[in-house]
């Protein structure tokens, strides 16, 4: 692999940006099903962090496409993102800030925990 890896943390507004301009990638939360309850990105794929092996088929199709991953505050999906690159999912990456962060910076109305 001779590309330069895609970084490892995206933040919020590029994701943004991103869902604005309707670019193709996979949004992953990686939280329990009772955090997704409370608050969550619509559009977003569930599938909580301790899932995720036995449903990374789910998230095959999109081997080759970025993968952004988020959370409650940026941890779990920091690590997820590595996973999924130890998988081969090269464009994996984490959303700095997770849900709350997305609160905060892009959508004041969501509820925070």
């Amino acid at each position: 692999m001779n590309h330069p890896a895609a970084p490892l943390e995206i933040d919020c507004r590029t994701v943004q940006q991103w869902r604005d301009r309707s670019e193709p990638f996979l949004f992953l939360d990686c939280r329990e099903r009772d955090e997704h309850a409370t608050a969550r990105i619509e559009g977003a794929l569930l599938i909580p962090m301790g899932e995720l092996p036995a449903r990374v088929g789910e998230v095959e199709p999109h081997r080759n496409a970025p993968i952004v991953v988020h959370c409650h505050h940026g941890g779990r999906s920091l690590r997820v993102a590595h996973w999924l690159r130890q998988q081969g999912f090269a464009e994996a990456r984490s959303m700095a800030g997770g849900i709350d962060q997305w609160a905060q910076e892009i959508d004041p109305t969501m509820a925070r925990y």
